[in-house]
């Protein structure tokens, strides 16, 4: 570890040690969506030192994301997320490798680079590609750090190959997209994320107990988080 390293990951390296952050640097994570969830949730593991980022989005940067998504400026405005955030993380840690992706999630797309990372993040906005990541990461056997928000609302649950029980096992009848905005607080996402980047890193480094079997509930109107202990499942794809 180079001297200005060991300055920048001083305060961790008092959790983690050289062994963790060593086991950080030689990660990679994937990160779908760049939007509330996934632009924090990206910020963390930057600044944690996790070695490649993979971002994911086709969306550009408006003025209605600008109370929530805090990466972005004024300035961006009609700019690609993804390039926008990759711009920032460099700047954060230029340690680090950041590659980012302007494109759909398509299936194909998914699959190729899901079978290079260590585990994926969720920061979508949709079921539908959410039920992509989560059948393409139990074939190939990769954790998917699930989070879902709405309104004071989020949730947040880890499917994990071998594990745990899969998304659609946990969430079989997920809501359906409609056209009309998901209403969101401004601090829910930010918590969100910052607690998928939290396991994210506890999964890499070995350090800690990742929130396996239990979804995770937050309530921001009270402050209070809960969870639902998940059991045994009859899920024939968990089950192979």
């Amino acid at each position: 570890m180079f001297p200005d390293e060991h300055e920048r990951y001083h305060r961790q390296l008092l959790v983690i040690g050289e062994e963790g952050q060593e086991k950080l640097r030689k990660s990679t994570v994937l990160i779908v969506g760049v939007g509330g969830l996934g632009s924090i949730a990206s910020l963390y593991l930057a600044a944690a030192g996790v070695g490649r980022l993979v971002l994911i989005d086709n969306g550009l940067v408006e003025l209605s994301n600008l109370q929530r998504q805090i990466l972005y400026t004024t300035d961006d405005l009609g700019r690609p997320k993804v390039y926008c955030v990759a711009k920032r993380l460099g700047l954060l840690n230029p340690g680090i490798n950041i590659h980012p992706i302007y494109s759909e999630a398509s299936f194909d797309l998914l699959r190729r680079i899901i079978s290079e990372v260590d585990l994926v993040v969720d920061g979508l906005d949709n079921w539908e590609t959410r039920v992509i990541v989560d059948k393409i990461c139990y074939e190939l056997g990769k954790p998917f750090i699930h989070a879902g928000i709405h309104g004071f609302y989020g949730q947040l649950y880890i499917a994990w190959p071998g594990k745990t029980p899969c998304l659609r096992c946990v969430f079989p009848r997920p809501p359906k997209r409609t056209n009309k905005p998901i209403p969101v607080f401004s601090t829910t996402p930010g918590i969100l994320g910052l607690l998928e980047a939290n396991e994210a890193l506890k999964i890499l480094t070995g350090v800690g107990e990742p929130l396996l079997k239990k979804i995770l509930v937050y309530d921001g109107r009270t402050g209070l988080f809960d969870y639902v202990e998940i059991k045994s499942s009859d899920c024939k794809i968990c089950e192979e």
